[in-house]
């Protein structure tokens, strides 16, 4: 009955509940949070990473601890994460082929990732490049699928690491552009330039900060980027998607929480990164690192971590990708 005293109880209790979270999130963080990550110190996402909580840290008064704990394809990070106490002061800052390729890599998943973590915020985009050599004679992505086709055998493409994000972004084009690439696979980036730069392997692709030094020093001809639009300090640079309509690639950063992390928490630290990620500065330095701050609520990163999964995870089990 809606007037019994259980009834009202469970309605005080319930309210009481209410009250203590919203407290608690109005209060937080009031000690040192730790940000584990699965990028290798020093690289593009991990200097993002810094960026975001060096901004949290000023604005929340409180020290976030980084610790990187690459390896293992980010399930290392993930399973650390995974353990961490659910009251918003350890946070995972995740990276788009921990769910893109390891559920379809890994068997059994050490880490039920749906499971363990509920999402916090996008943090952004870093898009994939196709780049050729100059000699090849080509200066879009249409003229590029032509060459191809007109090419006994096809052509080489070069991507770092198999089953990363510059390797399935090359596997992706053969498919959506129905032409014959091989992929070879390279150390780095920096390899990967030589090789294009030295028309040993006339193809690349890559994160558009690994390719931007030799494009604009005319090692390489960079032709498209697989972002969603062009990017704010590339204009005149074509996406792929306007030759190959819906076509994009990028990796990115997503921070999430243990699950059972309160919900007030999620929503502040939310509703902060919102601010950081709109700040002009944290932009134009992200930009530097071939990173673009695509901020989205709790509830559409996690419609988004769906979506790339949807896209990536045929493609990782048709290519054969194993761990």
């Amino acid at each position: 009955m809606p007037n019994c005293p259980t009834h009202s109880i469970v309605l005080a209790a319930a309210a009481l509940i209410a009250t203590a979270l919203a407290a608690q999130a109005q209060d937080y963080p009031n000690k040192p949070v730790t940000f584990i990550s699965p990028a290798a110190a020093g690289n593009s996402p991990d200097v993002a990473t810094r960026l975001v909580a060096d901004r949290l840290g000023a604005m929340w008064k409180q020290n976030i601890v980084i610790i990187n704990r690459p390896g293992a394809g980010g399930m290392i990070a993930a399973q650390a994460a995974s353990g961490a106490v659910p009251d918003g002061y350890t946070l995972y800052m995740t990276q788009a082929s921990t769910y893109t390729v390891l559920p379809m890599t890994l068997d059994p998943m050490p880490v039920d990732l749906d499971k363990a973590f509920v999402p916090i915020a996008l943090i952004g985009e870093q898009p994939i490049a196709v780049s050729v050599t100059p000699s090849l004679g080509v200066s879009s992505v249409a003229e590029l699928i032509a060459k191809i086709r007109a090419m006994p055998g096809g052509m080489l493409f070069a991507a770092t690491n198999r089953g990363g994000q510059s390797h399935l972004t090359g596997e992706l084009f053969q498919r959506r552009a129905n032409v014959p690439i091989s992929f070879v696979s390279a150390a780095g980036a920096a390899a990967s330039i030589n090789d294009v730069a030295a028309a040993r392997i006339p193809i690349m692709f890559e994160g558009i900060a690994g390719v931007a030094g030799a494009w604009q020093g005319g090692l390489i001809k960079t032709l498209a980027v697989g972002a969603t639009k062009r990017l704010p300090n590339y204009p005149d640079l074509p996406t792929i998607a306007e030759t190959i309509p819906g076509f994009q690639s990028q990796g990115w950063i997503a921070l999430m929480a243990p699950a059972g992390t309160p919900d007030a928490i999620v929503q502040k630290v939310n509703a902060d990164l919102k601010a950081v990620l709109a700040d002009d500065d944290i932009k134009d330095r992200f930009a530097k690192i071939g990173t673009y701050p695509h901020y989205l609520t709790s509830a559409d990163t996690g419609a988004y971590i769906k979506s790339e999964e949807q896209t990536w995870w045929p493609l990782v089990k048709e290519v054969g990708i194993k761990k």
